[in-house]
């Protein structure tokens, strides 16, 4: 026994020299690890060679004398494991078979792949919040590197669309809703869907992959019928408009109403869908006036209204597949029409047309040559009866009507500016309005660009019309009716209202020939810009502010001067043929008036003397029942201290002047003494230049001293 113990590594030598045989029989390569040697040393017998068997995998391997090496570069996306099947052979008989394994290892190699550049998916407008739009398998991108996780972001390329959808994480692309979609707004948006087959875009290798998402929102039936204009909209409601009009009675309109804000119309709320709207009455029709027509919604009169009436309708609009309606309410007012007037939007009106122009050529706008000159007047109470409208030309031969257009009547041989009347007479309220056309007549320039008018030419541009060049329009009669308008170049007499008429640059001057300028009314167009009733109104306002105004200042004087007022009308009834202002003039007075009294109109008791004369007061009257004393009476009760003097500026026609005395009670009692002066003085009185000689004087005798209170010998007392 122990003898074969000693012969059992003998025995297996024996074997092993006698069979092939290798060091290892796996191995491990990283995928695209480019081969450098051979992968394994075969032992092969003496008398034995090696090949590969039909087990190996194609083209792997090859073996080089007793070496077996990798034939390819390994791809773990390929063949994760690579086999060498070696078959030993003595002649044709297989003596031994061996496997060598070569497992591939992967490497990140290779970048995720989505199956679509451009995916388009279609939302109902409609879908609740929260729910999966697409989900995570449609989204999915496809990487070759088994291992590999993928991370997914959505960004927006449609501004704002983010709000709207979200991921449901960043390993599970599932698209997820996340507001309510609107239609109107978001019909569709774009999304750029991008995956990364690493955690950070930094790392290294890292790969990366984008695709499109178009996300169209498809309409759904949400919102009802629309009245337009809606008083209030934010896209999800509209606050419905309501309509109203007027009719005159007695009068059936052939045509639809005219409504405001205006016609009868509804669209649907979802405008993606669209629905056709049908209008019908719901209540307000049964007398059978008016009828609406289903397609347009349009109001018409199947009779007349005999008296004032107002009709309330209620119209549905209903959508074409009865799905959703609204209703809204029609006002219609009958209203007496007699009475109506129309009115022009403009006074005055400015047209062209070339020289020599023949009958029936259209005058165009001057704003807009290339328009024609459209004269259109409204009713403003019955805007329907604006087509019962005709229009005339009522004092100008050379233009008539035809509709709203302005044509000529008879070939235009001169230049000019022609006024006209237009008449605007409404058919069936019998309604009448004027207003005046300003028609310039100009001359043909043919220029490269085309021909053009311009202004005829004049001797004297811009000059006043002299003989034979009358600028005066003809009175129109009272009664709408009008003298007929001269030719152009016939001379008529200049009035006040063409001396205001602007002349526009080139119009013809003196010695010139104008156009038959005609106005109606007997004034230019612009005194025509307001009525007499707007100037009526405008005076009235003026008179108002007017009175208000001196009610102010009566308040403001009584406010500041009211104590002062009683004083001075009383002192207004006294006689003032005392004072004579031009007597002494205030630049030769020799004396210094004294202070101006106060409001009151009581003199002080006892004034203090002067040596100066003060300014004249006219005297109060006498109290009746009492007798004026003397001047020496007055001095024996008072002294001279009590006796004032007082001289006036009055000049007597015989030469000297006045003197009062007023005692203690100076409203009692007055004594008036008239002083003369020698004849020289008076004379010399007469003299401009010395009228104030004789005055001081005179003062200075009577209010030298106490000795002279009394009047002298000479004077004459009365």
């Amino acid at each position: 026994m122990g003898s074969w113990v000693l012969l059992l590594p003998l025995l297996t030598a024996v074997a092993q020299a006698q069979v092939c045989s290798v060091d290892n029989t796996f191995f491990e390569v990283q995928e695209n690890t480019e081969p450098s040697g051979p992968l394994v040393d075969i032992n092969v017998p003496e008398g034995q060679r090696v090949t590969l068997g039909p087990s190996s995998t194609p083209f792997a391997f090859r073996i080089e004398g007793t070496q077996l090496f990798l034939n390819v570069t390994p791809d773990y996306e390929e063949n994760t494991i690579l086999q060498a099947h070696l078959e030993c052979r003595r002649g044709d008989t297989v003596v031994t078979q061996l496997r060598v394994f070569v497992s591939v290892l992967d490497v990140n190699d290779n970048p995720p792949v989505f199956p679509f550049e451009v995916k388009v998916e279609r939302v109902p407008e409609d879908t609740k919040v929260h729910t999966t739009v697409i989900p995570e398998k449609d989204l999915e991108a496809q990487d070759r590197d088994k291992d590999n996780i993928l991370f997914y972001t959505l960004q927006e390329v449609t501004p704002g669309a983010k709000s709207f959808f979200s991921l449901v994480g960043a390993n599970r692309p599932a698209l997820r809703l996340d507001r309510p979609l609107d239609f109107d707004k978001w019909p569709h948006m774009t999304f750029q869907l991008l995956v990364r087959d690493t955690r950070e875009e930094n790392e290294v290798p890292s790969h990366t992959d984008n695709a499109t998402l178009v996300l169209e929102v498809q309409p759904a039936d949400l919102r009802p019928p629309w009245f337009l204009p809606c008083i209030y909209s934010d896209n999800y409601v509209c606050v419905h408009a309501e309509y109203r009009g007027a009719i005159p009675t007695g009068h059936k309109l052939l045509g639809p109403l005219i409504l405001q804000p205006g016609p009868v119309y509804a669209v649907d709320g979802d405008r993606g869908i669209n629905q056709r709207i049908i209008y019908s009455f719901l209540a307000g029709h049964e007398e059978g006036n008016f009828v609406i027509n289903a397609d347009s919604g349009n109001l018409t009169m199947t009779r007349s209204v005999p008296s004032p009436k107002t009709f309330v309708f209620l119209v549905k609009g209903e959508q074409a597949d009865h799905a959703r309606y609204s209703v809204t309410k029609v006002t219609v007012e009958a209203r007496n029409a007699s009475g109506s007037l129309p009115r022009f939007p403009l006074s005055l009106y400015r047209g062209t047309v070339a020289l020599g122009s023949g009958v029936g050529v259209a005058v165009k706008d001057a704003a807009v040559p290339s328009q024609l000159l459209r004269i259109r007047a409204q009713d403003p109470e019955f805007p329907d009866l604006n087509s019962a409208i005709t229009y005339k030309i009522t004092n100008n031969s050379n233009f008539r009507m035809n509709g709203e257009a302005v044509l000529t009547a008879a070939p235009l041989a001169l230049a000019g500016v022609f006024y006209a009347e237009v008449q605007a007479n409404n058919t069936v309220t019998s309604g009448t309005a004027s207003t005046v056309v300003e028609i310039q007549v100009l001359e043909q320039e043919t220029t490269p660009t085309g021909t053009t008018l311009r202004p005829p030419a004049s001797s004297t541009p811009g000059g006043t019309p002299g003989a034979g060049t009358s600028t005066s329009p003809p009175s129109a009669s009272p009664s709408g009716g009008s003298t007929q308008t001269p030719k152009p170049g016939t001379s008529r007499p200049t009035s006040l209202a063409s001396s205001r008429t602007p002349q526009l640059p080139g119009s013809p001057g003196t010695g010139g020939v104008t156009g038959g300028i005609d106005q109606p009314g007997g004034s230019h167009a612009e005194d025509q810009r307001f009525s007499q009733a707007e100037m009526g109104a405008l005076g009235g306002v003026l008179g108002g502010l007017l009175l208000l105004a001196l009610l102010a200042l009566l308040i403001l004087i009584h406010k500041h001067y009211g104590p002062q007022l009683p004083c001075c009308s009383g002192k207004a009834l006294e006689p003032s043929g005392f004072d004579n202002k031009a007597f002494v003039p205030d630049n030769e007075a020799n004396w210094a008036p004294a202070p101006s009294p106060a409001p009151d109109c009581t003199l002080p008791a006892d004034p203090p003397a002067s040596p100066l004369p003060a300014p004249p007061t006219p005297p109060s009257p006498p109290r009746p029942g009492r007798v004026p004393e003397s001047p020496a009476a007055a001095r024996d009760g008072g002294g001279p201290e009590g006796v004032r003097s007082i001289l006036t500026k009055e000049r007597r026609p015989e030469g000297g002047y006045k003197a009062v005395w007023f005692g203690e009670d100076i409203g009692a009692e007055a004594d008036v003494v008239v002083l003369n002066t020698p004849a020289s003085d008076a004379d010399g009185a007469g003299d401009s230049g010395s009228e104030g000689s004789g005055d001081e004087d005179a003062d200075a005798d009577l209010g030298g001293g106490p000795h002279d209170d009394a009047p002298s010998a000479d004077s004459t007392f009365m």
